[in-house]
Formats: C-alpha cells, structure tokens, sequence
C-alpha cells in the first residue's frame, strides 16, 4: 500500500488560529489555536482539509475506511476498469498456517481466473466482480478536514484496529504531521497523551507514535 498527501491546506494552523481568534476576539492566532485544542474546541479545525491518495488498500479495509462518512472519497470503479489478481491483499497471519495459506492462494487464483474468463466471454466487468475477493486492492482519493483526521486517528492507530487500516492511519498521521504543524502533535490513540479509553487495555501504548 502506498499513501500520499497529494493536497492540503497551506498554513493550517494560521487558518485554524484565526477561525480560534475570532470565536474569542483575540489578536493571537496561535495562542487561540493552542487554547481551543486544549479545552476540546476542535470546531475550528474543519476549515482545514488533507486530499489523499492511496494504492494498494484492500476491498475489504475500504469497507471500515468509509464508514467514516465526515469524508469525500472516489474510489476506482469495478464496472469500468479490469481488474488485475497481480497483488491480492493478504494478512501475515496466514503464514502461521502453511498449509492453510496455500489453500488460500490456491481458491483466490481460481476466483480471479474465473473472473478473467467471464470478462474475455464478454459478462460485463460490474457483473463478472461479484465473484472477486475482499482481498482486490484498489486505488482512492479520500479528502478528510483535520478534525475527522484527528477522530480517525483516534481509532484507526489503536492496536485494536484492524491492521491493514492501522498501517493506512499511521501513514497518514505521519504525512500529516510535517504538513500541519501543532495541530496533530497529540493525535493518536488515547493511550499517545493520557490512559487509554477502551473497557478492555492491550496494555501496548503506541508510546512510537508521541511526539
């Protein structure tokens, strides 16, 4: 999987500190900025937007990623473009169980071939998908304002997350770290500033993901 920041709100945090400044009349963008994040007041942060680009992401992890609808996504379309079993997505845990796997890989090829097979025979592409796996990688743009960023963070970093979309948040996180700085110095999980807020712990803070 690959991820980009291919857009993104120039000065950021002097756009969020301004909306901050005005709520409060004050004459210090910054200083709003800090004290509207540090009492809870995310609000602001909608006025910034991150565009993304992301290859590789299985159908299976687009299932959790739109889920989060305070978001603007195109996805590749299945009823136009042809899709390749090259680089079927697939969990390491597979390779806990040899035997197991190579069944994996055995009933994956023959769907993929069977889907080739009704494409060349000419069933059209948004039919012949509905025997492909959850396993298809696909190609997307996703926009996210910082504050559903900060909310997806929240979730998607967590060791509880599934791992395939932990891996698409961190990346993302990362990106938007050097793209906006000071506003997502404590994103994460909420084990990354304070105690975790799962009933049951992993007892494994992300301590790797603190800035």
């Amino acid at each position: 999987m690959t991820v980009e920041l291919i857009s993104y709100t120039q000065y950021a945090g002097g756009l969020c500190g301004t909306a901050a400044a005005v709520c409060t009349a004050s004459d210090n963008p910054s200083k709003s900025l800090k004290h509207a994040l540090d009492s809870g007041h995310t609000s602001v942060l909608e006025h910034a937007v991150f565009t993304f680009r992301i290859e590789g992401l299985s159908r299976a992890a687009l299932a959790q990623l739109t889920r989060h609808r305070l978001a603007s996504f195109d996805v590749q379309s299945q009823r136009y473009v042809r899709i390749s079993s090259d680089d079927l997505v697939l969990p390491r845990t597979l390779e806990e169980h040899p035997d197991l796997a190579d069944r994996v890989d055995y009933a994956m090829r023959m769907v993929m071939d069977i889907y080739q097979d009704l494409v060349d025979a000419g069933v059209p592409k948004e039919d012949a998908r509905y025997i492909t796996p959850q396993a298809v990688p696909t190609t997307l743009m996703m926009t996210m304002n910082a504050r559903e960023l900060l909310h997806f963070f929240s979730l998607r970093c967590c060791n509880r997350a599934q791992w395939e979309i932990r891996g698409l948040a961190d990346e993302m996180l990362k990106l938007c770290r050097h793209a906006a700085v000071g506003i997502f110095d404590k994103a994460g999980p909420g084990c990354v500033t304070g105690s975790c807020p799962e009933k049951k712990p992993c007892g494994k803070p992300r301590v790797e993901l603190k800035k």
